[in-house]
């Protein structure tokens, strides 16, 4: 499997771990997005087997966004996976201010939706991601084609809980995922 993609998969077995009440998950997408079409599937094909049913909500304007959410919430043991596109930069403050007031748990693609209050992130390290541009650029700047260089995936990921936010949510996270965690924000 394409490692993007085991990732999402990754993201509904880490939030079911951190919240095993959940049974409803709603997945936030673009749907002008292929990456995160097919994150989505990634999910759903997952989803049957742990039992969980899941929901795409997309996010083309904050008002659709609220207002899916705020539907979603409304029957009980609901969760949250955001999937990794661009534009979710754009809505995160939303996106985590809603799973709070909903009291939603929710998992994400990146360390800054967890920083920021988010319940937990798992994804590739930017820091590494970057650091391996930069030899790229090295390699350009030296003379290489940038045509020739192979694509590369990346190949560090890193765990990041928010115990704040568990704690906030009434969930205590398993010292099995805690061990796992890169980052633990406390």
């Amino acid at each position: 499997m394409v490692p993007e993609f085991s990732t999402s998969a990754k993201w509904l077995e880490l939030l079911k771990q951190i919240a095993p009440t959940v049974t409803r998950v709603a997945v936030i997408r673009d749907t002008a997005a292929q990456t995160s079409l097919m994150q989505f599937s990634a999910i759903q094909s997952m989803a049957q087997s742990i039992g969980v049913v899941v929901n795409p909500i997309g996010m083309r304007d904050v008002s659709e966004l609220e207002r899916a959410i705020t539907a979603f919430a409304q029957t009980p043991n609901g969760g949250l996976i955001a999937t990794a596109v661009p534009q979710l930069f754009v809505r995160r403050a939303v996106i985590i201010s809603l799973a709070a007031r909903y009291r939603l748990p929710a998992v994400f693609p990146f360390r800054v939706f967890v920083a920021e209050g988010g319940l937990a992130s798992y994804g590739a390290n930017t820091a590494d991601s970057y650091r391996r541009a930069a030899s790229y650029v090295d390699r350009i700047l030296k003379g290489e084609k940038a045509a020739d260089l192979p694509v590369q995936a990346p190949t560090k990921y890193e765990l990041v809980i928010n115990l704040k936010t568990a704690k906030a949510l009434g969930l205590t996270v398993p010292p099995s995922v805690l061990a796992r965690a890169d980052d633990v924000i406390e």
